[in-house]
């Protein structure tokens, strides 16, 4: 775990998705908030609403075993922790003062930049931060690695292994 200089309070940061299902993309923004944090908190939200492939115990359990690798490699805690309700709430409940958002394509921005403008509304101390998702992960989206699945498409360069077979495991029910 990294350590703090004195004076100095611990760098939390919190990345919330649905993560249905978690993607390569998913784990390179996790990859790279872990280098600028001292603990980074995963938020798997409930959101029933986009009538998830997998519940919210199973895509908890596949965010954990996919991230493993990166908490070990960067020498630091990364916590998955399901949520549900107001996310500048949720900030707080785990003392997190920076929430971390994967940008993809000028598409996003609209959309992040007003949830930004409001989060900062309710809580000034919390900042949010976009990463840009490198070249390679920019197009992966859960939604479009579902329906390409669904439809009979590969997968495999856009999830981990792991989640890529219980994606399988699950279309073939």
């Amino acid at each position: 775990m990294a350590e703090n200089k004195p004076g100095h309070p611990r760098r939390i940061g919190l990345y919330p998705g649905t993560f249905d299902p978690v993607t390569n993309g998913h784990l390179d923004v996790i990859a790279r908030a872990a280098r600028l944090l001292d603990k980074l908190v995963v938020g798997v939200a409930i959101n029933t609403g986009k009538g998830p492939m997998f519940s919210l115990e199973e895509r908890v359990e596949l965010v954990k075993a996919e991230i493993d690798a990166i908490a070990d490699k960067n020498g630091m805690q990364i916590e998955v922790v399901p949520f549900e309700g107001l996310l500048i709430q949720f900030a707080r409940q785990v003392g997190a003062s920076m929430i971390v958002r994967g940008l993809r394509a000028v598409s996003d921005f609209d959309y992040e930049f007003q949830m930004a403008g409001m989060n900062y509304r309710m809580a000034q101390d919390i900042e949010t931060v976009f990463l840009m998702a490198s070249e390679t992960h920019q197009f992966i989206a859960s939604r479009l690695v579902k329906e390409v699945a669904i439809l009979g498409g590969d997968i495999t360069s856009f999830v981990p292994a792991r989640t890529y077979d219980a994606v399988m495991k699950r279309i073939r029910k």
